[in-house]
């Protein structure tokens, strides 16, 4: 379907690939990864069209529908939603043009546009857009709004509506996950998932490449290695050819330094020349294995800490939050403690991002109270923050505004390296970095004077990979207390120890990490995965909450209290059946692990490799399951002491 034969591309002096392949056939649905600056977009761009190679071509084969999606910036009209959704070729988008200049006339051609319409089965399609628009989690009144009056991130779900509409044969994402919530990242996954054509997708989310692809492109070296299977099997994988590589070339290296010591040494010699001279050759011919390229280093850094804060970090009591008459909360409680690492999930307009405002101060509320506790300092950041940063300085200086007297500028441009700053481009003013770069130097500046709470609300979106990876490095330093919004799942399962979920306005804690979190609330399947759909979690009306307040008189505040203490009995019971089960499984795995340990401890087991290596698996794959096992224990017992404590 698509073939890369020998493509080359550099911009002056910085060559990004040189003679590179790739072919993608039927049923691919590969994953292109690589640093920022690689030349992922640029390849993209060539594949399209929008861009030529220096060298090389590329080869569609004929009838071939490619559907893109840009990473940011998709372009838009004077189009409704359900418009652009349906507009999946230029005659459709002819036709809605036509539709729209004609809407209040009579006109030849607007009878002309509709039979067009119909004869295209524009009405199935449409239905089909809705669908898909509303698993997006668009409302259907938002279908005939102008899409150039929503949001970035909204008319980029628009975009991503019409490329599941159109189905083309080959799919083309730029960091389609960077717009979508946990739950509709999960929707989406799922079409993926269905969809019948070839993907090729640039992201940065490992558990999205995990759940799609069967394939990774890597761009490393100026060079393409595509390796199989999903993210995961891509680092193995990865490993593995480096490690590979690493021996070809020292042995190589060894050989050459062994043919030069011979001719150093015989070349002048009568009796050695004839045989120097052929060593001389014999390098002449050798096809010299490049030099391996150590990774991208990971930051030695020593991370400022915060001062530290009293127990209680932040308290709301009976607050109440709403804009106009949309309510988002109208009882809301919650506690926040010292050391806390909590993430908040939930569906698009639940009030995640609302609850991190109200926390910060960042937003007056209507009643109720919302107070820090003894000694916090509150560090907010979300992609709007960046406009407190100072235009008119370097991105260097804008860094070390804040920075005590014993960080080194060299300590900071190694953050700022780790974060993508790198040579020349600490020296560029505020003003003309992207967006992106703004968002990551403000995270920059969080990290290098870090208050003792810090609110991030989506931090991961313009990070890559190592980045990422370097954000979590830090944050796993930092002594403070963290809530957090973020639609990266591997950001959430190496930061997050706590979860709360917000539905409708409210908040239910779990006394877990995000795993925990699914399997409690029944959002994990029973194959592992998250569960198709959306729940509806918009905040009500405010006049149409009251009007559905019940009054509950004393005789129903009795049955309720009565059927209450039976759920609650029910719960105690069931929490204590787990709660054996569980201590009876960390018996058995404490056993296994004793005679495991024996065996290894034992020499005779290491007369036999395989076997060694078979009883090092399994201790391994013990510890684990022994962990977590303890883990699970931890936390049951703590809830029926929980629920003890209250009966």
């Amino acid at each position: 379907m698509l073939t890369i034969s020998q493509v080359s591309k550099g911009f002056g002096p910085q060559t990004l690939f040189t003679e590179v392949s790739l072919r993608l056939l039927s049923g691919d649905r590969v994953g292109l990864v690589g640093p920022n600056g690689t030349g992922k977009t640029t390849l993209f761009s060539i594949i399209l069209g929008a861009a030529e190679p220096d060298a090389g071509k590329i080869e569609v084969e004929r009838g071939t529908r490619i559907g893109f999606l840009p990473q940011e910036s998709a372009p838009t009209g004077e189009e409704t939603v359900i418009e652009l959704a349906t507009s999946i070729s230029p005659e459709l988008e002819s036709i809605f043009l036509t539709l729209r200049k004609f809407e209040e006339h009579d006109a030849p051609e607007r009878f002309e546009a509709l039979e067009k319409f119909v004869e295209l089965d524009g009405h199935h399609l449409e239905a089909k857009a809705k669908r898909i628009l509303a698993g997006l989690a668009f409302r259907p009144e938002d279908f005939d709004k102008p899409a150039h009056t929503l949001s970035g991130g909204w008319i980029m779900r628009a975009h991503i509506a019409r490329l599941l509409v159109m189905e083309p044969d080959l799919l083309m994402l730029d960091e389609p996950t960077n717009h979508l919530d946990l739950e509709t990242l999960g929707w989406f996954q799922g079409q993926l998932n269905r969809y019948s054509g070839v993907i090729l997708t640039i992201s940065h989310d490992r558990e999205f490449l995990n759940g799609i692809c069967d394939g990774i492109v890597e761009i490393s070296h100026r060079k393409l290695h595509r390796y199989n299977g999903n993210y995961e099997n891509y680092l193995v994988q990865k490993a593995e050819r480096e490690a590979q590589h690493m021996a070809a070339y020292q042995n190589q290296q060894r050989e050459i330094a062994h043919l030069e010591s011979f001719i150093r040494r015989f070349r002048a010699k009568a009796s050695k020349a004839t045989q120097a001279q052929a060593r001389i050759k014999q390098l002449e011919k050798m096809e010299r294995i490049e030099a391996p390229e150590s990774a991208a280093a990971t930051i030695a850094f020593q991370f400022p800490q915060p001062q530290r804060s009293g127990q209680r970090v932040v308290t709301c009591k009976t607050v109440r939050q709403a804009y106009d008459e949309l309510v988002v909360y109208k009882d809301l409680n919650l506690e926040v403690e010292k050391h806390q690492r909590i993430v908040l999930v939930g569906p698009n307009g639940a009030g995640k991002s609302t609850l991190l405002k109200i926390l910060g101060g960042i937003v007056p509320i209507q009643s109720g109270s919302c107070e820090l506790g003894h000694n916090v300092e509150v560090g907010y950041f979300s992609q709007q923050r960046v406009e407190v940063l100072n235009l008119e300085r370097t991105a260097l200086e804008e860094a070390m505004e804040r920075v005590e007297n014993d960080m080194t500028e060299v300590n900071v441009r190694t953050l700022m390296g780790a974060f993508l700053f790198r040579g020349d481009d600490v020296f560029k003013k505020v003003k003309v970095l992207s967006g992106g770069e703004k968002s990551r130097l403000a995270l920059i500046k969080l990290l290098l004077a870090p208050p003792n709470l810090l609110l991030l609300d989506e931090p991961t979106t313009h990070l890559d990979m190592p980045s990422i990876d370097a954000f979590i490095k830090a944050l796993k330093s930092y002594t403070g207390t963290i809530v957090f919004v973020s639609h990266d799942v591997h950001f959430i399962r190496a930061i997050a120890e706590h979860t709360i979920q917000i539905e409708t306005g409210k908040i239910t804690p779990y006394a877990g990490d995000y795993d925990y979190y699914l399997r409690k609330s029944g959002a994990m399947s029973e194959q592992g995965g998250l569960v198709a759909g959306l729940k509806n979690a918009s905040p009500e009306p405010s006049k149409k909450a009251e009007e559905k307040t019940k009054i509950i008189n004393a005789k129903e505040r009795r049955r309720v209290g009565a059927e209450k203490r039976k759920i609650e009995s029910a719960n105690r019971k069931e929490i204590r059946k787990r709660v054996t089960k569980l201590e009876s499984e960390i018996l058995a795995l404490e056993e296994d692990q004793s005679e495991i340990t024996k065996l290894l401890e034992d020499p005779d087991s290491y007369s036999d490799p395989d076997k060694a290596k078979e009883l090092n698996v399994k201790a391994a794959r013990i510890a684990k399951k022994l962990s977590e096992k303890n883990y699970e224990w931890d936390i049951e017992t703590e809830n029926l002491l929980k629920l003890e404590a209250d009966s």
